[in-house]
């Protein structure tokens, strides 16, 4: 009998240590994705600052620098890219399907930055090229997916957001490894229109952990069950008055 349920015990441990562990690393998820919401938020909430020179951009990354606000100018093309969307989790303005319009500018010192000037709904707009002084948000570019292209080629319309990959595509020559979320000033006649972002990361993992745990008790539960069935054919096997 004993030597029956050894080799089903090792498995349901075997099992149960896997179903634990990641019940626990959900939790560290959680901790962690609480603290990046947290820091996200008091970054795009924080005054603005001056952009980064130049010569620290190539250490600025998505970690230490995502939604950091900025203040800047720039001269920009009359040349744009379209980036279509089907509604925003960050910006509450925008809930119905339209474009958000990439632009390069220029800086003082002849760097190049792209900049999400705003939402538009149609591909009808009228961006004001020249110079301007924009606040905005630095933002890292995007990957494409196995379920999603990076652009349309017959309508040049892009469907991720990367700048660096438009830039290619346009013509803007090197432009900077990050690019800007404009949040102000909102031009003449409102369009692009440019908002305030508010991240708003999804944090599903203490459901992801309560769902591991509870698959672990499901466990323990039925090999119980299992233990006290066998356990009970055996005694009516070795009683013959059962």
């Amino acid at each position: 009998m004993r030597r029956g349920l050894l080799v089903p015990a090792l498995a349901t441990l075997c099992g149960l240590v896997v179903l634990l562990a990641l019940g626990t690393w959900q939790v560290e998820r959680k901790a962690w994705k609480e603290a990046l919401i947290a820091t996200l938020t008091e970054r795009a909430a924080a005054a603005p600052v001056a952009l980064p020179a130049p010569e620290q951009w190539g250490t600025l990354t998505a970690e230490d620098s995502e939604f950091l606000r900025v203040r800047l100018r720039a001269d920009f093309r009359s040349d744009d890219a379209l980036v279509y969307t089907s509604g925003s989790a960050l910006r509450d303005d925008v809930r119905a399907p339209g474009y958000f319009v990439f632009s390069a500018g220029q800086l003082l010192g002849g760097q190049t930055v792209v900049v999400n000037r705003g939402y538009v709904k149609e591909r009808s707009y009228s961006v004001q090229p020249g110079p301007a002084e924009i606040v905005g948000y630095l933002r890292w570019p995007e990957s494409p997916s196995w379920f999603v292209p990076e652009r349309d080629a017959s309508s040049d319309v892009w469907h991720v957001r990367n700048h660096r990959a438009m830039a290619r595509a346009r013509g803007w020559n090197n432009v900077a490894p990050f690019y800007i979320e404009q949040e102000s000033p909102i031009p003449p006649g409102g369009s692009p229109h440019p908002a305030s972002l508010r991240p708003n990361l999804p944090n599903h993992h203490l459901q992801y952990a309560l769902t591991w745990y509870g698959l672990a008790l499901v466990l323990i539960a039925v090999f119980t069950v299992w233990v006290v069935d066998r356990l009970r054919q055996e005694r009516g096997r070795s009683d013959p008055a059962i």
